[in-house]
């Protein structure tokens, strides 16, 4: 019934003609919005590019792509399975499959898995150490749905994982871990704390009512200048890593085009979220920059 299709579905048509079964399990995987694919994939795609590779590498990205896809699908169906109670006090959330009881949590479950299954089919393609890494994001994932519960700062924690892959990219491509890979790392983590806060706005009344924490409720009414700061941050620390790369001053002009969509981002945010699933959903274009950028550098 097309009442459970979530209203912000970028494949709404597709889904209309899917069985409910697998419209559900669709949905708890979010493979009907494909911008959490992106946002998980740019950061590794950064690290390959700038270690130099750049678009040489496109098998390594591909795989990296799925990865993203599967691994972003196997941590919304393990958030779903943990918020399930709170997910029925939200009016974005209540319809979603656990939550409204139309998909048992043993059924989410097994799907999970099936997704974690072709998450290790990538792992298998990278190098040892590059595995190694990847497998420390794991404790990380298990503990993000709890971070709502605990902290005012969940954004964070997910900046923590949602940014991984520039560790794991970086790895893969040099073999270990460096001031560059750590500094497009640390950017990472302060840009998902700004988009993310944008997203957050969607909910907040309703996450006031229930007890849900988040970034956009404790910035308040400075939330435009919280989300400004945030993306500076990842400005000066992405500044840090591609001097560390190549220092050059030309070569941080390749950062622009990226400064100036975030500027946009924030001077146009309407606090009300009247526009916040536009803005967040811009960062998928906003990744593409930055991997333009790295591009430039790494092969200069």
């Amino acid at each position: 019934m097309t009442e459970h299709i979530v209203p912000d579905s970028e494949a709404r048509g597709v889904m209309v003609l899917l069985p409910p079964l697998p419209r559900d399990l669709a949905s708890m995987a979010r493979l009907d919005r494909p911008i959490g694919w992106w946002l998980l994939f740019w950061p590794g795609a950064w690290a390959i590019a700038l270690s130099g590779n750049g678009l040489a590498s496109w098998r390594l990205m591909l795989w990296f792509l799925l990865g993203s896809i599967a691994m972003r699908g196997a941590g919304c169906v393990w958030n779903d399975i943990i918020d399930r109670d709170l997910d029925k006090q939200v009016a974005r959330t209540a319809a979603r499959p656990v939550a409204s009881g139309r998909v048992s949590v043993t059924l989410a479950a097994m799907w999970m898995g099936a997704l974690c299954l072709v998450g290790l089919v990538v792992l298998l393609q990278l190098r040892w150490q590059a595995q190694l890494t990847a497998f420390a994001s794991l404790a990380l994932v298990a503990a993000y749905p709890f971070m709502k519960r605990i902290t005012w700062w969940p954004q964070i924690w997910l900046g923590l994982v949602f940014s991984w892959a520039a560790l794991v990219g970086w790895v893969e491509m040099t073999g270990g871990l460096s001031v560059v890979g750590l500094l497009l790392y640390a950017g990472s983590i302060c840009w998902v704390v700004g988009y993310d806060s944008i997203y957050a706005l969607q909910d907040r009344e309703d996450d006031a009512l229930v007890g849900i924490r988040s970034s956009a409720l404790r910035m308040g009414r400075h939330v435009r200048g919280g989300v400004g700061g945030f993306y500076a941050g990842a400005l000066l620390l992405w500044a840090g890593a591609i001097w560390a790369a190549r220092p050059d001053v030309v070569a941080l002009v390749a950062l622009l085009p990226m400064a100036a969509h975030l500027l946009w981002q924030v001077t146009t945010l309407k606090t009300d979220g009247a526009n916040a699933l536009i803005l967040f959903r811009a960062n998928r274009f906003a990744g593409l920059l930055l991997f333009a950028a790295c591009v430039v550098v790494g092969a200069s």
